[in-house]
């Protein structure tokens, strides 16, 4: 079981180590709490990455907060999502007070310039590991592609795309379940 202090510094490392913003952060918290503290199984971070995604709110607070309560409930959860932003608060803090003094600086330029193809690959590493252990195969792979293209090409709402993605799996549960009761 992961004390409080533990949990508190595995977030602050997932929370000072992340560019990005939330979505570059799976690679790094699948790493520390699934594989290297073994706080959590794939299935359940898999399960907390889902219900994360869909809740209201940031993404890395909406993580930290539901392993955080998994782990050790309300004070877990506090000490989690401290853990999680005190970096990036203390970053942006001192980004805002010195933001003046390089704005304009080339080198400070050319080192984000730099960082952003990284940032892209921690975003979409993850994307490959979620579909291995979400199943996706040739049979489904037209479920998330229909789904962003929906979104991306036709405007869609991805509240929408959430919404008929649960009904259709829900449905699908049901017929599954009513032929193999028949079997």
């Amino acid at each position: 079981m992961a004390g409080y202090l533990e949990l508190f510094w595995s977030f602050f490392k997932i929370g000072s180590f992340t560019l990005g913003g939330g979505f570059a952060m799976i690679p790094l918290m699948e790493k520390e709490l699934v594989q290297k503290k073994q706080w959590l199984s794939k299935e359940e971070f898999l399960d907390i990455l889902s219900l994360s995604q869909a809740m209201p709110g940031i993404f890395a607070v909406n993580m930290a907060t539901c392993i955080g309560y998994r782990l050790r409930k309300i004070t877990g959860a506090t000490v989690s999502v401290l853990g999680n932003i005190l970096m990036p608060i203390l970053t942006i803090i001192l980004l805002a007070m010195f933001f003046q003094y390089f704005r304009d600086n080339t080198i400070i330029s050319h080192i984000f310039m730099g960082i952003r193809p990284c940032v892209v690959a921690l975003i979409a590493a993850p994307v490959f590991t979620l579909a291995k252990n979400a199943g996706l195969c040739w049979q489904n792979c037209w479920i998330p592609l229909l789904s962003a293209a929906l979104i991306w090409l036709f405007g869609v709402s991805p509240i929408t795309i959430i919404l008929i993605a649960g009904v259709g799996g829900f449905l699908y549960g049901r017929i599954k379940d009513r032929k193999e009761a028949e079997i």
